[in-house]
């Protein structure tokens, strides 16, 4: 992040926090009163690595007691600050934030703003009416149970309700799981609304059957990252890397891996009696692509170890699972290796190595 200076009403010098790429569409984050950027820091970190240009404002003071003049000063900040931003902002306010937020886009919004999102934002007559929902003619998220315990009064249904392209959603219900976590679901939710109401790349279809369409297509799928090993007759270990990999049954313990027919390893896990699999974590890329490449002493300067079944165990895996073969199916180009688990060891406090697309990805937020 990098702190920008912008001039908001009367020439006041409002600073933010800005990061992402100047070309990936734009959020513009308002915190709540009594409260500096730091508050959006965790969510901006997060856009930013989805794939967002962020710009995470402070407001021209961090007073909690704000009258009808100071909302009113600071909705014209709001527009300074719009007005000279390079793109049309999706922009998010936390509580009453989101006052000056609607107050500032419901003469014009839709020129100066892609879309908003309302976060636990209360509703009063002085201060947000119907009759200024009903002015907002940009896609607008209404989102309860982002910072605390959702409440819903007379007034913000009558808001909700009033909003031309609106919608609403109460963290509790839809994120049930999650809702110990805010900052996780909040998150959630907004680039929910961003990658549908403003989407880093334009919407394309492609269609067919051909090998190349059905690559890019199950490519769409992300994935973890396994690497799948055994020892060969000689006790010597190999190993490759795979992403399909998935969980079968509990009820025996099954879970299965699909290999390349001409892969160079394929011929060892065919006649193993044992192997493992050890799902990747995000320092492991290095031992991804090494396990992929050709040519290559796979094992060399890698730290493992024998598990009981004795396949190896890369040190310092995600998980780590040792196997039984139970079967093994023909399936096209490629065989598909049942195990039956024996033994399954792993860390949960790293993060996963991820697939999508042809990429290395990480979590947008842990």
């Amino acid at each position: 992040m990098t702190i920008i200076d912008y001039k908001g009403f009367g020439g006041v010098r409002l600073s933010a926090d800005a990061g992402g790429d100047e070309n990936d569409p734009a959020v513009l984050l308002l915190p709540d009163a009594g409260q500096g950027r730091s508050a959006w820091r965790a969510v901006a970190d997060a856009l930013v690595l989805s794939g967002r240009r962020v710009v995470n404002l402070d407001l021209r003071d961090d007073s909690e007691d704000w009258g009808a003049e100071d909302i009113a000063t600071r909705v014209e900040d709001l527009r300074a600050v719009l007005a000279q931003l390079g793109s049309r902002p999706v922009v998010v306010a936390a509580r009453r934030g989101g006052w000056i937020a609607a107050n500032a886009l419901a003469p014009d919004g839709a020129q100066l703003a892609a879309g908003l999102v309302l976060v636990d934002m209360p509703v009063n007559e002085a201060s947000v009416a119907a009759d200024t929902a009903a002015r907002l003619a940009l896609p607008t998220l209404i989102l309860r149970g982002g910072f605390t315990a959702a409440e819903c009064t007379p007034a913000s249904d009558a808001f909700s309700a009033a909003l031309p392209i609106g919608e609403s959603v109460d963290i509790e219900e839809a994120d049930l799981a999650l809702a110990a976590d805010r900052t996780e679901a909040l998150l959630g939710q907004l680039l929910d609304f961003l990658e549908r109401r403003q989407p880093r790349e334009a919407m394309e279809f492609r269609a067919g059957s051909d090998p190349r369409t059905l690559r890019d297509a199950m490519g769409c799928f992300a994935t973890g990252i396994t690497i799948v090993t055994a020892l060969d007759e000689q006790g010597v270990p190999a190993g490759l890397t795979a992403n399909s990999f998935t969980s079968v049954s509990l009820d025996p313990p099954l879970l299965l891996v699909c290999v390349a027919n001409t892969s160079g390893t394929a011929p060892v896990l065919r006649g193993a009696r044992h192997f493992g699999v050890n799902v990747l974590q995000i320092g492991q890329q290095p031992a991804s692509n090494r396990f992929a490449a050709k040519g290559e002493d796979r094992f060399a300067n890698l730290p493992w170890a024998s598990g009981e079944t004795g396949v190896p165990l890369l040190d310092g895996s995600l998980v780590s699972f040792e196997c039984e073969r139970e079967s093994l199916h023909e399936a096209g180009d490629h065989f598909i290796l049942v195990g039956r688990v024996v033994r399954a060891q792993f860390e949960p406090h790293r993060d996963p190595l991820l697939y999508f697309r042809g990429k290395y990805r990480r979590l947008h937020f842990a």
